[in-house]
């Protein structure tokens, strides 16, 4: 292992070669002591390298190198994280077929076969409530047939399609970093991140103690495209990272989605671009469903035909009272003087309502005494 993943890290290390071409010469030479063992005319020639660049995939790397590479090898020895590497059975497929796939991945928790049916929940750090519920919603409705929920660990958006894919049984979800294996950003995320590894993975590319760089992101989001079968984008403004995702899902030949909000929202402005561009406008889960279904494997579809059978707690019951003031909420804030003034019953019978509808996890209470949804039925 030592002196194998050696090899793997010198590559990597190699200045003035990509992590595209680095995994494509793995690939066509079998391994990395291979591609270090090869002639500088037969790297040119396969990956159309410069004479500098490919001469310094055959040298000995530099001391500086040497040291920061037995300090990764150590770290990796120790145990606190595994590396799988584009040669392993247990790299994302999907991943394999982009244009710059990272040559390894730095992983704790586990990924399983299933998560090959992956799809990426992506949007704004400054999502509104009507964005986060709905995006926690439509998570738990893909996890629930079935989907791996891809997102970012980061705060808003991305925070609440984690959220959302956890709260099925067997849901699972992918965090995908853009810092160091051994780092949690935000650090608020910790215990979200813990979750995450009991069921699914977290990932990176990036060295062990790596901060996390603001130009790590768009490298880091086209492994988030890279890996699913589609990005689901629920809000974002317009210079938002998520469209940057939503580029790069398009150049790696990826379906998009976008959700619509309300016009007035800037974090509107992100999906209601991507719908103008052509991404499949998405209202709820079947719409997503309608767009993958060609691509999805035969099991896949056999776990669809049998949706009734999903593994997320039910709806809870409602009784007439519950049903009539549920259906006057929805992803949308609304104030409690607003449902008083609607609700046709006495002030002490809604507040008795409303409390009954957040025990039983439907409705949440904002501040300012505003309700929204947070599930759908």
């Amino acid at each position: 292992m030592r002196e194998d993943f050696a090899a793997w890290l010198a590559l990597k290390a190699t200045k003035g070669v990509g992590p595209g071409a680095v995994s494509r010469l793995i690939l066509r030479f079998g391994s990395p002591q291979a591609v270090q063992a090869a002639s500088v005319g037969d790297l040119m020639a396969h990956e159309g390298l410069s004479l500098p660049a490919a001469q310094r995939m055959t040298q000995r790397p530099d001391d500086q190198t040497l040291l920061a590479i037995e300090r990764e090898v150590k770290a990796i020895e120790q145990g606190a994280f595994s590396v799988i590497t584009i040669l392993d059975a247990e790299y994302p497929l999907r991943l394999k077929t982009i244009s710059d796939p990272p040559p390894f991945l730095y992983l704790t928790g586990q990924l399983d076969e299933v998560d090959h049916q992956a799809i990426a929940v992506v949007g704004s750090r400054k999502a509104t409530p009507a964005g986060l519920a709905f995006t926690r919603m439509l998570s738990q409705e893909l996890a629930s047939v079935g989907f791996t929920i891809v997102s970012g660990l980061a705060r808003g958006v991305d925070q609440a399609a984690h959220q959302g894919a956890l709260t099925c049984s067997t849901g699972r979800t992918v965090a995908v970093l853009g810092c160091g294996i051994d780092r949690t950003y935000p650090p608020e995320h910790k215990s979200l991140r813990e979750c995450i590894e009991q069921h699914g993975a977290v990932l990176s590319e990036f060295s062990p103690g790596a901060v996390p760089h603001g130009y790590h992101f768009p490298q880091r989001n086209r492994v988030i495209s890279g890996m699913s079968v589609g990005v689901v984008v629920t809000e974002a403004t317009e210079k938002s990272g998520s469209l940057i995702t939503a580029r790069l899902a398009l150049e790696q030949n990826r379906e998009v989605f976008a959700v619509p909000g309300t016009v007035s929202n800037e974090t509107s402005r992100g999906p209601h671009h991507l719908i103008k561009q052509g991404a499949k406008l998405v209202e709820g889960l079947e719409d997503i469903l309608e767009e993958l279904l060609p691509q999805l494997e035969g099991s896949f579809r056999e776990r669809l035909n049998a949706r009734e059978d999903r593994s997320c707690e039910p709806m809870p019951f409602l009784d007439k009272q519950e049903e009539a003031l549920y259906n006057r909420i929805s992803f949308e804030p609304i104030s409690l003087e607003e449902l008083l003034s609607q609700a046709g019953c006495s002030p002490s019978d809604v507040m008795s309502v409303l409390l009954s509808l957040e025990m039983k996890g439907v409705i949440r209470q904002l501040a300012g005494s505003q309700y929204i949804r947070t599930s759908i039925r």
